[in-house]
Formats: structure tokens, C-alpha cells, sequence
């Protein structure tokens, strides 16, 4: 089915997974407000939707939460699912078996801007990467948008979008494999971040998950530019399958016949245009710690240089951005007590950067729901905190034993994230700081890592403002 907004009115669509991240609200909104006959539906319920929920209070869509119901994806002209929804879904076959079309927020977002697309994935730092494109890009053109993975829709910003304003898309491998073949996704510059073990829950391995993050460049045409980890093994090849101009980032400087950007000592360097170009300064002094994010931001330079932003220019935004709510987000500093947010470490890759960053004494809170991906990185960092308190779920055991390998002790597992910071801030000490770095994905006890780390910064503040 071809959409454009002639075909909208009186078009039957169904949004499978209203969400809490804003695809799916996104999704019902706009074709409600378009005159679409709009059915949400939900396995949740009322109360973990109670904001999405209230965002549709007086918008023509019907609900059906708590359950899915065969006849409103049979009857459907259109169906727009969740990422997280498997393409195999029984009711996306029925769906296509009666003539629907089955689309995401971000391939209907494609099919009608034609705004310039610089798209960022990667197992870990994609989201604190696309951000820093974003802050950049904003330096020249206020009209830039950022959406995608990091829960905000681009679907919520499509009217009010310049015809050609930049848009920085993160995509998770869920969201990319939902747009193979599709001839959709073209950007103007791609990126990947790096490629670690993730969401083994979903993928039979790493292969399957690997060729999903593929599909960023893979449809990308001559005239393009692809960026790529020079220093991940798992990119080696990536160029080869791409006709896009290939350029790379390195820790290292870059070996003769590569151009792209490299650190050297405290500085980030490019030297992109022509094999004798005078290499440029992109990264100097940064706000955000950690030599994982030093890398996200020689990324993000990258690809605003690729994209013409000037270098000095590049280089004034990396050094003012933020960095992003939920990755070593530093919030509350209590008696000489620093406490770090960094609830969007889903895996243990995470974790140990985290741990990297900082310095004892430490206390670090980790655990939570099995991806069945392995944990055995999390060995080498056990050791740096002063005491590790856990959370419970099926990941902590296995983070228990790794523990119990090493010699090292864990408090807990605690039922509660209140009664896990209440241990941790009876072992914290003053000049140090505690740590939330799950390592972990957060289903359970939490909506999602967002709502995670929300309610981590919540509770802490409570405890420490009396």
C-alpha cells in the first residue's frame, strides 16, 4: 500500500502496541488527526499506559487493551506495529493474509519526508552519539530533529518539519530489520557506534543479529557516506557491502589509505576530504566521562564533518553537549556522595565501561532480567567497586555466580530498588559515589531502562533530601 496523506482518511488502521516510548501514541495520533478509523491495541493495561493514555484523552481511537483480538488486524487497511513485535506474530500473518499492509512509525515516517537522514545504530552508545549529531546540527540549522530508538517518534514531528532540516534517526537492529528490502532508508550519512552481544532472546546469534544492524547502509547509493569502528571486528567487512563512501574512527590513529577521524592523546582529529588534507581538530574538552563516550563524540564529529558542519564548529558543540538522561548521568552529589544514573546499561558491556569511568570508593547496584546473552565480561571489573549491591532477577544469577568465581561479595538480591539503594548508601562513603549500572534488561519491576532510571533518581532524591 502506498501512504500519503490523500489515502489517510477513512483508511482502517490498527497501531499493535500502543507503547510507552511514543512510536505507537505517536502512530495512533497521527492518523486519527488525519481521519483514520484508529484501533490501539495493547497487551498491557490502564495503569502501566497511564501516560500514553492520557496523551489520546479526546482523540477518535479505539482501545482494546489487555489483549489482542484477531479481527481488528484482519479488517485492516493498515497496521502499524511495535518494534519489539515479531514480524512472525500470528496477528501481522493475518494481517497480510487479508491484504493489510504492515508497517513502523519510522518506514511510514520515510515514506513521506524526504529530509535528509543521518542515521546512528550500534549495540551500545548509539543513543548519546545520535544526540551529540543532533546538538551539533542544531548549531546550524534550528530546524534539526532527532527521533527514532530514543522514545521520541519522528511521526510526532512530521508537520512542523522543515522540508530540509537534517534528521538524526537512532535505530535499534529491531527497527532496521523492519526495514530490509524496503528501499526506505537511504541516509545521508550512516554511522554504527560498536557491535556487542545483545537481545539473544530475540536472535538464534550473532549473525542474525549483526546482518539487522546491516541494513543501516546497506541500501545506501553512491554520493553517500558510511561511517564505521575501525576498532570493532565485527565492521571489518561492513564496507565491502555498502555503496556508500566508506570512512572510519579509530582510538588509533588511522593506518595509510583509510580516511576518517582518530584520537590522539586528548584530541580528536579527522582528516576526511582528500588523502592530503591537513588533519582537523574535532574533539577537545568534553563534558561527559568515559573513553566508550570519547569515541561516541569522535563518531558524532565524524559525521557532522561528512555532513559540512565546520570543523571548529564540530568542535565547540562536543565540548558543551550534556550527554543523555540514563548513560553516566551524574544527578545528585549528597555528603560528598556522587550518584550516577546509568540505568541504560543493558548489558554487561555497559557495566564495565561504566565501571571504567570511575573511581573507588564505589558502590555499584546491578541486576535484572536475562537477555541470555553471556556475562563472563563482567569478570573484570568486579573487583573496583567496594561493594556491589544487587537487584533481583533471572540475570542476577548468573551475575551471583560470576560473584561467587571471583571471590567477591554481593548484597542481596533485593526484591525492591528502595531497599537496593537503602544498602547502597549504607556502603557508600564520602569522595566516592554509587553507581546504577544494571547490565541487565529491565523487565519486571520496570516499564522499561527509562522507567528505571527514573524511578533510581526518584527514590534517591526522596532518601537524601531529608
Amino acid at each position: 500500500m502506498r501512504i500519503d496523506p490523500k489515502s489517510i482518511p477513512g483508511m482502517k488502521v490498527t497501531v499493535m502496541g500502543l507503547g510507552i516510548n511514543g512510536g505507537g501514541l505517536a502512530s495512533a495520533l497521527f492518523f486519527a488527526r488525519r481521519g483514520a478509523e484508529v484501533t490501539a491495541t495493547d497487551l498491557r493495561g490502564p495503569a502501566q499506559l497511564a501516560a500514553s493514555l492520557a496523551e489520546l484523552k479526546g482523540v477518535p481511537v479505539r482501545l482494546v487493551l489487555e489483549r489482542h483480538e484477531e479481527g481488528d488486524f484482519r479488517t485492516a487497511d493498515l497496521v502499524v506495529k511495535n518494534p519489539a513485535v515479531s514480524p512472525a506474530s500470528p496477528y501481522l500473518q493475518a494481517a497480510r493474509a487479508h491484504g493489510a499492509a504492515v508497517e513502523t512509525d519510522i518506514s511510514i515516517f520515510l515514506a513521506l519526508a524526504a529530509n535528509p537522514i543521518l542515521a546512528v545504530t550500534g549495540s551500545k552508545g548509539k543513543s548519546t552519539t545520535a544526540s551529540a549529531i543532533a546538538f551539533g546540527l542544531a548549531r546550524i540549522d534550528r530546524g534539526a530533529r532527532l527521533g527514532g530508538n530514543i522514545a521520541v517518534s519522528p511521526l510526532s514531528f512530521l508537520d512542523g518539519l522543515s522540508p530540509r532540516a537534517p534528521v538524526v534517526l537512532e535505530l535499534s537492529s529491531w527497527q532496521l530489520g523492519d526495514l530490509r528490502g524496503r528501499g526506505l532508508l537511504a541516509p545521508a550519512v550512516s554511522a554504527l557506534t560498536v557491535i556487542l552481544p545483545d537481545h539473544m532472546d530475540r536472535y538464534p546469534g550473532m549473525t542474525e543479529y549483526v546482518a539487522d544492524k546491516k541494513v543501516i547502509f546497506q541500501e545506501q547509493g553512491p554520493g553517500t557516506k558510511a561511517v564505521f569502528n575501525l576498532d570493532d571486528p565485527w565492521q571489518r567487512d561492513f564496507p565491502r557491502e555498502t555503496r556508500a563512501q566508506s570512512f572510519f574512527y579509530s582510538s588509533a590513529p588511522l593506518p595509510a589509505g583509510r580516511r576518517g577521524a582518530w584520537l590522539a592523546g586528548d584530541a580528536g582529529w579527522a582528516g576526511a576530504d582528500t588523502d592530503n588534507e591537513l588533519p582537523r581538530a574535532l574533539l577537545g574538552d568534553a563534558r561527559i566521562p568515559g573513553a566508550h563516550n570519547r569515541m561516541n563524540l569522535l563518531c558524532a564529529g565524524l559525521v557532522l564533518h561528512l555532513f559540512g558542519v565546520r570543523a571548529e564548529v564540530v568542535r565547540t558543540a562536543l565540548a558543551e553537549f550534556p550527554g543523555v538522561e540514563h548513560r553516566m548521568e551524574m544527578f545528585r552529589e549528597w555528603k560528598g556522595i556522587r550518584f550516577y544514573n546509568d540505568s541504560a546499561a543493558t548489558i554487561p558491556h555497559a557495566t564495565v565501561q561504566a565501571l571504567r569511568t570511575l573511581e573507588p570508593p564505589l558502590v555499584l547496584i546491578a541486576g535484572g532480567t536475562d537477555k541470555n546473552i553471556d556475562f563472563s565480561p563482567l569478570r573484570e571489573a568486579v573487583r573496583k567497586p567496594d561493594a556491589i549491591v544487587l537487584l533481583a532477577g533471572t540475570a542476577t544469577e548468573k551475575i551471583s555466580a560470576i560473584l561467587k568465581e571471583e571471590g567477591v561479595r554481593g548484597e542481596g538480591p533485593f526484591d525492591s530498588l528502595a531497599a537496593a539503594i537503602e544498602a547502597a548508601l549504607a556502603l557508600a562513603r564520602p569522595g566516592g559515589a554509587v553507581l546504577f549500572s544494571p547490565g541487565c534488561a529491565s523487565f519486571g519491576m520496570f516499564l522499561n531502562e527509562f522507567d528505571r532510571g527514573a524511578r533510581f533518581k526518584r527514590i534517591v532524591m526522596e532518601m537524601t533530601s531529608a
